[in-house]
């Protein structure tokens, strides 16, 4: 894909950029696969905001996408690739050959027409669903399960995928693009190729308000609020060290290392360094 640029008639448009649509095969989705979609704004069951600057934004609808890929042995064809306002990757809209609908994940390379098939003794090939002990050593993967008949989980946003690099016993150990090495059962399934759209982040909004169409609100500094208001506020913040507004350190690592998922990391990450 692309990325188009604005000719520069304002100040907004000089920067910004739009990924460009010749993956597109149809701006009009499947009226069978459409949810509502409510917006909560930052707000919980008690209506009281538990994630700050969230609110506003373009109306949506949510495309039901197929995670688990679950129907075995049944070839589809890629019917159209479509844009989805919830996600940074395509979806490609699937036709199987008893008639039913389902959108997948677009993967990178899979044009219209083609055929996927998921489920065990697949073929290697682009947008194939398998489990993870049939796949290749070095092969990129994507959308793969954490817990078998979940769903995929890991490797769904635009231009990601894992590497397939060891298998050993029941589990086989996938490379993250962190560097980060995660042990996962072989029964997982896993689609085949990398996550299309890979221009995404390189993608420049251009102006303030584009944010805003996505949902997200303006953020306010605390070095510039009144000690009432903020640790940080006043004439100056003394040294201390970045929290939020009610003391509590931002910046640092909140992974919890005593839950037993903890075991299958192989090795992690520690300063954005691999470590072992």
């Amino acid at each position: 894909m692309s990325i188009r640029q604005f000719k520069p008639v304002t100040k907004s448009s000089r920067f910004r950029s739009v990924p460009g649509n010749e993956v597109i095969t149809r701006s009009t989705p499947e009226k069978s696969l459409l949810e509502p979609l409510k917006r909560s704004g930052g707000r919980d069951n008690h209506g009281h905001i538990s994630m700050r600057r969230i609110g506003g934004g373009h109306k949506r609808m949510y495309r039901v996408i197929d995670f688990k890929r679950n129907k075995f042995g049944v070839v589809g064809t890629v019917k159209e690739v479509e844009y989805d306002p919830n996600r940074s990757a395509r979806i490609a809209l699937i036709e199987y050959a008893d008639g039913e609908k389902r959108y997948i994940l677009h993967p990178h390379g899979l044009a219209q027409g083609d055929k996927v098939v998921s489920g065990p003794g697949s073929d290697v090939r682009t947008g194939n669903a398998m489990p993870l002990k049939e796949v290749p050593l070095g092969t990129d993967v994507h959308n793969v399960e954490l817990v078998r008949g979940k769903g995929g989980q890991m490797a769904r946003s635009a231009g990601t995928s894992l590497q397939v690099v060891a298998k050993e016993g029941d589990y086989v150990t996938l490379r993250m693009a962190s560097t980060e090495m995660r042990l996962v059962h072989g029964e997982c399934l896993a689609t085949i190729g990398t996550v299309g759209n890979p221009e995404h982040e390189l993608l420049s909004w251009g102006k303030a308000g584009r944010t805003r169409w996505e949902g997200r609100r303006p953020k306010v500094r605390g070095e510039v609020m009144n000690p009432v208001d903020h640790p940080h506020g006043g004439r100056t913040r003394g040294g201390r060290n970045v929290v939020s507004p009610w003391g509590k350190k931002e910046g640092v690592k909140t992974r919890d290392t005593k839950k037993p998922s903890q075991r299958l990391i192989v090795r992690g990450l520690k300063r954005g360094k691999a470590t072992k």
